[in-house]
């Protein structure tokens, strides 16, 4: 059971991300047959701390609050992971996970997981700007950048901003059951189950190439995605021996021709997802992909949802969706 929660805050704490925890773990729902936490904000860094939007937090907890916690949470705070933390916020972190306590982050607040050694071989996420930032500074964690969170032992991390809320109502499932969870969803008016991963919300912006070797070619894939291509046009296109084109466009690009086509026409589906009235089995011509099910199928591939869900969350119920996705 999770019965006492502490959230653990550092200076320029997110608002969001701390009031998500309020919400979840923090409000006497009693009257309503919920379960009731005993709820407290820990300050890691002095009585009164900054948030990132610029006013103040008080509270009269200190570390010492975190002996006694049977969920630990930290949300995201300034600086996404760029800075030192408290060796006495790490110890403490550590010590709770030795004693069997469990840690949440939500956001950047990963960082302070991965600062104490929570993250060392396990799994973990966070806001898909910072997991490139995350892998470097901590190797040996297993970073998935693509999923709202990760739930690994002990050790829950979860993507950026909402996707606490995901994380949150899944420690609600697990400790009291999904009618519990469901529940405090519907006070939330959030569904009490996303589908999909945060890929969906990513922003993928063409690669640039280190050279100009196949800085052309790329251009010309861009304006022709609605073409079958092979590597043997692609390398004529490019004046190259297929071979030496292949060699070449890894090097400058970081992938192969078929997975850089692939993703292009991805990104095109999902603009017009976006932007457009258009059907699904037209945007599948437009996009390279021949027909629906093929576009589907790829599309939840790379996005993890499919193209109708896509186009439902990014422009609403009353959306065209053409055929069935």
């Amino acid at each position: 059971m999770l019965n006492n929660v502490a959230a653990l805050l550092l200076d320029k704490v997110h608002p969001f991300e701390l009031g998500v925890l309020c919400e979840v773990f923090g409000l006497d729902r009693s009257a309503e047959g919920l379960p009731v936490h005993d709820f407290a904000v820990v300050s890691a860094e002095g009585p009164a701390l900054r948030t990132h939007a610029g006013f103040t937090i008080g509270t009269p907890y200190g570390l010492d609050r975190l002996e006694e916690a049977d969920l630990i949470a930290v949300p995201a705070s300034g600086d996404s992971g760029g800075r030192d933390y408290p060796e006495e916020v790490l110890d403490a972190l550590r010590r709770a996970v030795d004693r069997g306590a469990r840690v949440l982050s939500v956001c950047s607040g990963a960082f302070v997981l991965g600062a104490a050694g929570l993250l060392d071989g396990r799994r973990c996420t966070t806001h898909w700007r910072h997991t490139d930032q995350l892998a470097r500074r901590f190797p040996r964690a297993v970073v998935e950048p693509d999923v709202l969170y990760v739930d690994d032992g002990p050790v829950v991390t979860s993507a950026g901003t909402a996707a606490g809320i995901d994380a949150c109502l899944h420690l609600v499932r697990q400790a009291y059951g999904s009618d519990t969870a469901n529940a405090i969803a519907r006070r939330m008016v959030v569904p009490p189950h996303r589908d999909g991963g945060q890929a969906q919300y990513m922003e993928r912006p063409l690669p640039r190439t280190r050279c100009d070797t196949v800085g052309e070619t790329l251009v010309w894939m861009e304006r022709h995605l609605d073409q079958e291509m092979t590597v043997d046009q692609l390398a004529a296109q490019a004046h190259m021996s297929p071979r030496t084109f292949a060699r070449r466009f890894q090097q400058e690009t970081g992938t192969t021709p078929y997975r850089w086509l692939l993703r292009q026409r991805v990104l095109l589906a999902q603009h017009l997802l976006e932007t457009s009235d258009e059907t699904v089995d037209t945007i599948a011509g437009r996009t390279g992909f021949g027909t629906a099910a093929a576009l589907r199928h790829q599309f939840v591939r790379s996005v993890g949802t499919t193209p109708h869900a896509y186009r439902r969350t990014f422009r609403g119920s009353a959306a065209r969706s053409g055929t069935a996705a």
